[in-house]
């Protein structure tokens, strides 16, 4: 059975798939992909879908009829902008929501971000326009950002009165503490220049086409490497951010993270390609 037969319809979300790299695509461009509940819901469907079909978290690259499993993750926003946050009309009902309407609103965010935070595939983001609020958010949960000149974002929860606490935990693991707090409480949007400095932007293009093209060249970059190893370094990240062992028991950690690896089905097959001077199963021909 291929695995990638019978994805999902969408109505606001574009999915295309190309060999090991799919491309989900927000296709809400006259509300500036603004997230709504049918929003929130098809991007979280579409991150679970590729997820089950992660070279990384299957440990194989292709299935049975050769066709291979997804190894990349690029999302964008049509339009103008890439997501202007949460929608005017589903704030508008949070006011009129009672405290547990409220809670499961924010347990679909949190669904949302972690999705893409804990992805299995390497993520890449091409973000234009404005990312603001819950489009900051999605910012912070992709593993590579390439952001256009135009390109402005801010945590803008504090203008509303309220605070980024929903997207706090992906926003403060990608910027650090003294930067999470700085713009949680100035709420304004900073340049790319600024986003690029405190952590948010790895790289500055002028145009999404600009962004599309340097994509392809991470992309190359990231397929040389083994899925596994790609899946397994959030694994290893997320044991450092939250260890509160002893120094010696971290270490042996690491030492069983390792041991781990060399014995799976990747980590032989990368030392053997080494010593036999070949490519190694993964790595497309050149």
């Amino acid at each position: 059975m291929k695995q990638m037969n019978n994805p999902p319809d969408f109505e606001l979300v574009d999915m295309d798939i190309d060999g090991p790299c799919v491309h989900i695509k927000i296709n809400r461009p006259d509300k500036f992909n603004a997230l709504n509940v049918k929003l929130i819901s098809e991007l979280c469907e579409a991150f679970e879908w590729t997820a089950k079909r992660s070279a990384g978290a299957i440990d194989a690259v292709h299935d049975e009829s050769g066709e291979q499993y997804l190894r990349v993750l690029i999302l964008s926003g049509q339009g103008k902008h890439f997501c202007a946050g949460a929608d005017i009309n589903m704030m508008r009902d949070a006011g009129a929501n009672t405290p547990e309407e409220n809670r499961k609103d924010s347990e679909r965010l949190d669904k949302l971000f972690n999705s893409l935070w804990a992805h299995p595939c390497f993520t890449i983001g091409l973000i234009q326009g404005v990312a603001l609020g819950g489009g900051a958010g999605l910012v912070s949960c992709l593993d590579h950002v390439i952001a256009t000149e135009n390109m402005r974002i801010a945590l803008s929860e504090g203008k509303l009165g309220i605070l980024p606490a929903v997207i706090g935990p992906y926003v403060y693991r990608k910027l650090g503490s003294a930067q999470f707090r700085r713009l949680a409480m100035l709420a304004g949007r900073i340049n790319v220049s600024e986003a690029q400095r405190v952590g948010y932007v790895e790289t500055i293009v002028p145009t999404l086409e600009d962004a599309i093209e340097e994509a392809q060249k991470v992309v190359s970059e990231v397929l040389t490497t083994g899925p596994s190893a790609v899946t397994l370094a959030k694994e290893l990240t997320l044991g450092f951010d939250r260890w509160n062992g002893t120094d010696e028991e971290l270490r042996n950690w690491t030492l069983d993270f390792t041991s781990r690896m060399r014995g799976s089905k990747e980590g032989q097959e990368g030392l053997s390609s080494f010593l036999e001077k070949r490519n190694a199963n993964w790595k497309p021909e050149e």
